[in-house]
């Protein structure tokens, strides 16, 4: 809508009703690109925000067993076996990274990406 309440075009001649143009796609590119991209932007900070909250837990989690291991075992794990806590720990670790990988690659977003692939001929039953 023109700034001037819609009378510029008429009034102020065809310079005016450029102007009002110019400044109406201005706005419009204004609005369409700065929009989404303060929304992308909060997208990420909370992503980022999020993912270091995670990862801070998990590892706390992790030390938290480790140290369970090592303390509330009595005499399981000491003295030749004192490692073994450690390579427990680090099993967990690395299932739960394959857990989150997985899910990454195999979960609802991968299937959304591929809604628009055509299917592949050994997904057919009866072929």
């Amino acid at each position: 809508m023109a700034r001037d309440g819609g009378k510029s075009g008429r009034d102020g001649g065809l310079s005016a009703a450029g102007g009002d143009f110019f400044h109406l796609v201005i706005d419009y590119a204004k609005q369409e690109t700065l929009g989404p991209l303060k929304s992308l932007g909060r997208f990420l900070v909370f992503g980022l925000i999020g993912s270091i909250a995670i990862t801070a837990g998990a590892v706390l989690l992790l030390l938290a067993g480790l140290r369970a291991l090592q303390t509330e075992t009595g005499s399981s794990f000491t003295g030749h076996l004192s490692w073994l806590p450690y390579l427990i720990v680090a099993a967990v670790a690395i299932a739960v990274m394959g857990l989150a990988a997985w899910r990454i690659t195999k979960g609802p977003g991968a299937k959304k990406h591929r809604a628009g692939e055509p299917r592949a001929k050994s997904d057919d039953k009866g072929s």
